[in-house]
């Protein structure tokens, strides 16, 4: 079995990875150079090209690949051309295809308000507006039967428009995050946030409950991590106490399960009923914009709740999030493809 990932993502090449430790040929193709921590097996450097030397590079790679792959798993929605139109190709050839949508791909406003929770928030532009996702979804399904999502949030957006829909949730390669406990002497922990996106986590929440905080006279640190690579930020991440990711979309993502695999207390919005679908003895921290402030307090007034929580934490990633267990996962999934 020959699977070709594309066109970008770290998770993409994490599972590559993965893959290939219980004996898939994965391989990992990004179109463009992206400044990631973990480089791709291939990248065609398409932002080196002008407008029709790109396309010919897409139909060229696209003819390299039908040559060399059984299976094209295709990240974010996104395939060879943007028009889609390598489906049909693909199919023509008895290729087996599979997409995986990421977050923000699919996630429209109207179907994430439909749960109650009147915080969240999606992320904004001509590619975010809900017919273009509805119809781009339209197209992949016509000739993609299965799509991979990592939780049931994710899975609300895609509902009745693949024939099946299969869960697999993050990989996380526990040899890169060795962790480091709080230490229950610390009584001014250290609290660190990282957003991607300012609007998109709540931001502006956490930082208003910092400052709430800090006039109250409650001892502690605060770190906001932006701008820096990858391996600098999981220095930062090590030296916390607390990890805040998000206070809004109800789900959690990559950035809480490295913060858990580092073995810390990791606070973020989880929708009540999204929490039971989880696997069992989740020990994430939820918090809103309304209850931020008295969780952190909480936390920061609880040495001992902040390294139980964060070995717990370690603990989960390791039962269930695991990239080599999940990776045997991912090989079933591909054994199902028609």
């Amino acid at each position: 079995m020959r699977v070709l990932h594309l066109p970008v993502g770290r998770q993409m090449i994490e599972m590559c990875s993965a893959l290939r430790q219980i004996g898939v040929d994965a391989t990992s193709c990004h179109f463009r150079e992206r400044s990631v921590p973990l480089k791709p097996d291939l990248c065609l450097h398409l932002e080196r090209l002008n407008g029709e030397e790109r396309k010919k590079r897409r139909e060229e790679f696209l003819e390299e690949a039908i040559e060399r792959y059984d299976v094209f798993h295709f990240h974010f929605g996104e395939t060879f051309f943007r028009d889609r139109s390598d489906l049909a190709i693909l199919k023509k050839h008895g290729k087996k295809l599979v997409v995986q949508h990421r977050g923000s791909d699919v996630r429209m406003l109207s179907v994430a308000r439909t749960a109650g929770n009147p915080h969240v928030r999606v992320k904004e532009g001509e590619r975010r507006e809900e017919r273009q996702i509805r119809r781009k979804l339209s197209v992949l399904s016509a000739y993609i039967d299965h799509a991979i999502v990592a939780d049931h949030e994710l899975r609300s957006y895609i509902r009745g428009f693949y024939k099946k829909i299969h869960l697999l949730r993050q990989f996380v390669t526990l040899g890169k995050f060795k962790p480091s406990y709080p230490s229950e002497q610390n009584r001014k922990p250290l609290i660190v946030h990282a957003p991607t996106n300012t609007y998109l986590k709540g931001t502006e929440y956490v930082q208003s409950a910092i400052d709430r905080l800090s006039r109250k006279g409650i001892p502690f640190e605060y770190r906001q991590i932006e701008r820096m690579t990858h391996e600098e930020a999981i220095r930062c991440y090590r030296q916390a106490d607390i990890v805040i990711d998000q206070l809004l979309q109800g789900s959690f993502g990559v950035f809480s399960l490295e913060g858990m695999a580092l073995g810390k207390p990791v606070v973020c919005h989880i929708r009540d009923d999204l929490r039971k679908t989880y696997p069992p003895g989740l020990p994430i921290v939820s918090a809103d914009p309304d209850t931020c402030y008295d969780t952190l307090k909480r936390l920061i007034r609880n040495p001992k709740a902040r390294r139980r929580i964060g070995q717990e934490s370690r603990e989960y990633v390791e039962k269930y999030y695991d990239s080599r267990k999940l990776a045997e996962e991912l090989k079933q999934i591909y054994l199902k493809l028609s």
